[in-house]
């Protein structure tokens, strides 16, 4: 998914901003982000959700085991009540917000996943006022807005182009990028979107556990979770032949599960150490400008005036949510 767990469990007092963390939480931000067009490279070989998902967990599976164990040495082992919370987070953080966004990559186009999942913070948000009796106040919901305004620009136009009718300086019909199904971008930007507040979800529920048991810990045990439900779902859904695949969907999951899984959550949680949590989420800002521009350049996605336009509202919205928290 697109953001680390720990950033929830910000320091008091961050430490001072430091080149060194800066850097490793951009590597972090667009590591994260490659995830999609990984994903999307994937598909046009003619292997759907369920299998590519598979194989991501099946190679980010040993990674994870061994997060676990070593953030766990020395540390009382994890109790009934321990595996049980784990057991939840990781269905809800990492099992089913991963599933609902690959299969939402089927029907959309790698930008507009990206700035919807962006809005997660705002999806925080809701979940406090709802479920915690938190309050928002105007300024936040004015930039919640904002967020949501640029991301249904972004959706209105993709959907236009590939499946409705045209507004004016928008071509209906038009070529649909390789890698998304035509006539269903509302089909998958509504998993997207729900892939967004699983995730939301999972950090609502997970501040409490992070303290208990460390942020890496939490993530080796949880993401390890995940990776079981993933590969017992390919198990009980699809033939043991729908495991035989083109060797570059192989080799791509083994670089998703490396470069755009395991990697970054470490990048993430170095640069909280070394800059605070506050400035590693800003830094998270270039994470959904590197997908456009991978997109467009890997993918051969259009970028125009609306999809620029949607991703300035919704990066400004996020950022003066961020301020105003």
């Amino acid at each position: 998914m697109a953001a680390s767990p720990s950033l929830s469990a910000e320091s008091a007092r961050p430490p001072a901003p430091s080149l060194g963390g800066l850097a490793l939480a951009a590597a972090g931000s667009i590591a994260f982000s490659g995830k999609a067009i990984i994903v999307k490279l994937a598909y046009r070989h003619g292997v759907d959700a369920v299998t590519v998902i598979m194989y991501r967990m099946l190679f980010a599976l040993p990674l994870f085991v061994a997060l676990a164990w070593w953030s766990g040495r020395g540390k009382p082992a994890l109790t009934r009540r321990d595996l049980l919370v784990v057991t939840g987070l990781g269905f809800s953080g990492y099992y089913l917000a991963s599933f609902l966004d690959f299969a939402g990559l089927q029907y959309t186009s790698a930008s507009l996943e990206r700035l919807i999942l962006y809005l997660n913070p705002t999806l925080v948000l809701l979940l406090g006022v709802l479920l915690f009796g938190q309050r928002a106040r105007p300024a936040q919901l004015g930039a919640m807005a904002l967020s949501y305004a640029g991301c249904a620009l972004v959706f209105g136009h993709e959907l236009l182009q590939h499946g409705g009718s045209a507004l004016p300086g928008v071509q209906a019909g038009a070529a649909t990028p390789p890698g998304v199904q035509p006539g269903h971008t509302g089909l998958g930007a509504a998993l997207v979107f729900g892939s967004a507040v699983s995730y939301a979800i999972y950090l609502a529920f997970s501040g409490s556990e992070v303290q208990r048991l460390g942020a890496l810990r939490l993530t080796g045990w949880a993401s390890s979770i995940a990776c079981g439900f993933c590969i017992a779902q390919f198990v009980l859904l699809r033939p043991w032949s729908a495991a035989v695949v083109d060797p570059a969907v192989i080799w791509l999951s083994l670089l998703n599960a490396t470069a755009c899984t395991v990697a970054p959550v470490l990048m993430i949680m170095l640069a909280i150490e070394r800059v605070g949590a506050t400035v590693t989420a800003q830094t998270g800002m270039i994470g959904p400008l590197s997908t456009i521009l991978m997109g467009v350049l890997i993918l051969g996605e259009p970028f125009n005036a609306w999809i620029l336009a949607g991703t300035v509202l919704v990066l400004a919205g996020v950022w003066l949510l961020a301020r105003s928290r």
